[in-house]
């Protein structure tokens, strides 16, 4: 229902600024004063629809974005987070490159790009994005960027790298969730096992549970020995996310 009302208060705007019309006039008729406001309320209208699964109709409302005011860096950026979700990589790396471009300094697109290239195994191009958003000191969230580029780092098996990026990203912010998880993986994954179980317990005190916490929850309690907790992670597990991988991991774990 809120995303309903929020779509249907951005037409409205829309139907505002253009005389009455719920969609932009043709690109003559647009008044050239006009042109960035019709980029920004698409483009926001575009982003409303992605966020309903409506992909054809962010797609139309994007390009027509786009059309109005091509150096309208967001529309660009957000083109680039739509074609890689539908599977078009050289789309979205097209759309990311233009959007840099236009605002080379744009913490909120190098933060977007920066997790896309991670995603398709661009580990080191992926970083540096990330790392790019998070010296911009108008950025508001810094912690986001470093979070992300320690997954990164993660991900390209960089433990090293993805400690430091989580720890940096605590030290702006130490109730931040994701961080807070990463590290307690990363302290499991190098056997330190009462950093792992503190850094879990603080991540609880601001996020929910998932089937990876519940699952490093079991890890790190089997390792020291706490029969009870190791019980309700289990119990949890399997209650919560009992098709899950980390179910699966955790009965796999059993039988051996």
């Amino acid at each position: 229902m809120t995303r309903m009302l929020s779509r249907a208060a951005l037409f409205l705007v829309i139907f505002s600024i253009l005389g009455g019309c719920t969609t932009p006039a043709p690109k003559e008729r647009i008044k050239p004063e006009d042109r960035g406001k019709v980029a920004i309320l698409n483009t926001q209208i575009a982003v409303a629809y992605i966020g309903e699964g409506d992909l054809e109709a962010a797609l139309e409302k994007l390009n027509k974005a786009v059309a109005s005011d091509p150096n309208y860096a967001p529309a660009h950026g957000t083109l680039g987070l739509l074609y890689n979700r539908i599977g078009d990589f050289e789309k979205a790396d097209k759309n990311f490159k233009k959007a840099l471009r236009i605002d080379p300094d744009s913490s909120s697109i190098l933060n977007n790009y920066g997790q896309v290239l991670c995603q398709h195994g661009r580990h080191e191009q992926g970083q540096t994005m990330l790392l790019r958003a998070n010296e911009n000191p108008l950025y508001r969230t810094p912690e986001i960027a470093l979070s992300n580029a320690g997954t990164c780092a993660m991900d390209a098996n960089d433990i090293t790298n993805a400690e430091k990026h989580f720890r940096a990203a605590l030290t702006i912010n130490p109730r931040v969730a994701p961080p807070l998880l990463q590290m307690a993986l990363l302290s499991l994954r190098l056997e330190r096992y009462m950093p792992a179980r503190a850094y879990l317990q603080r991540y609880l005190e601001i996020g929910k549970h998932t089937a990876q916490s519940l699952w490093a929850g079991i890890q790190i309690e089997r390792e020291l020995g706490n029969k009870d907790a190791l019980a309700g992670y289990k119990l949890l597990l399997e209650k919560e996310f009992p098709d899950s991988e980390q179910a699966q991991q955790y009965l796999e774990s059993e039988g051996a």
